[in-house]
């Protein structure tokens, strides 16, 4: 759950380009040929990305779990002038106005569903929202980037107001990234300290993508990165796409 982390993630994530990550769903769109009108995207945090495809004349509503992230999306839609329905629910029992041409997970909102059968819920509601023909697209950050590159790491950021020391381990029997976050926000003189735990699965493409025909999900196709290319073992960002 993003609490206090809520109010300075924008501020955290300021070098990540959301431009592109638009860019590249609306790739991935063209490459099937697909015009969706209608999306709902889960796990939206912020609404970074929900706006931005709201922007671009998609009808989007945006679905997460915390409150306090939710607060931040409205904000800034409001303030770029845009109609956006931000709903507070758990994608794991999704309840929502269908149907649906289209279901976005970005950003890593998969992974945080750290139990299989939780994610077979997920994409099962997903699946049930949408039209015949209707598509979901999510990415993850692939096992290789939880169990290799972020695990058993320690990374630093000290610079500006808002400080982070962020601590990581992995455990390679549950697959679960545990990232233990330290924040020391600056008020004035001094820097307030709050601290907030999250948990992570590392998916491997094959559960995955056993989980989506479990599902009831077919035309899966699989992009490494930002690019068109199919992943391999070093792919650090993994795209999937599937047709109900």
């Amino acid at each position: 759950m993003y609490r206090d982390f809520a109010y300075v993630y924008d501020e955290l994530m300021q070098d990540v380009d959301y431009d592109r990550w638009a860019d590249h769903i609306e790739k991935i769109f063209n490459r099937f040929a697909v015009k969706p009108e209608k999306i709902v995207d889960l796990a939206c945090g912020t609404g970074s990305i929900t706006n931005r495809l709201a922007a671009r004349g998609y009808n989007m509503t945006g679905v997460d779990i915390s409150q306090d992230m939710l607060s931040v999306a409205r904000e800034k839609a409001r303030k770029s002038g845009l109609n956006v329905p931000y709903i507070h629910q758990d994608i794991r029992s999704l309840d929502l106005h269908g149907p649906l041409d289209a279901v976005v997970c970005m950003c890593d909102g998969l992974n945080y569903i750290i139990k299989k059968d939780a994610l077979r819920q997920v994409l099962c509601k997903a699946r049930e929202y949408l039209k015949p023909g209707g598509v979901l697209l999510f990415d993850i950050s692939s096992y290789y980037k939880l169990s290799q590159i972020l695990g058993n790491n320690i990374i630093v950021d000290t610079e500006g107001d808002t400080n982070l020391v962020w601590c990581n381990s992995y455990s390679d029997k549950s697959q679960i990234l545990q990232m233990d976050l330290t924040f020391y926000v600056r008020q004035g003189d001094y820097f307030r300290r709050f601290y907030e735990t999250h948990l992570q699965r590392a998916y491997k493409s094959k559960e995955l993508k056993n989980l989506l025909v479990e599902s009831g999900f077919s035309d899966i196709a699989l992009f490494s990165d930002f690019g068109m290319e199919a992943p391999d073992n070093n792919s650090q960002r993994i795209f999937f796409y599937a047709r109900k």
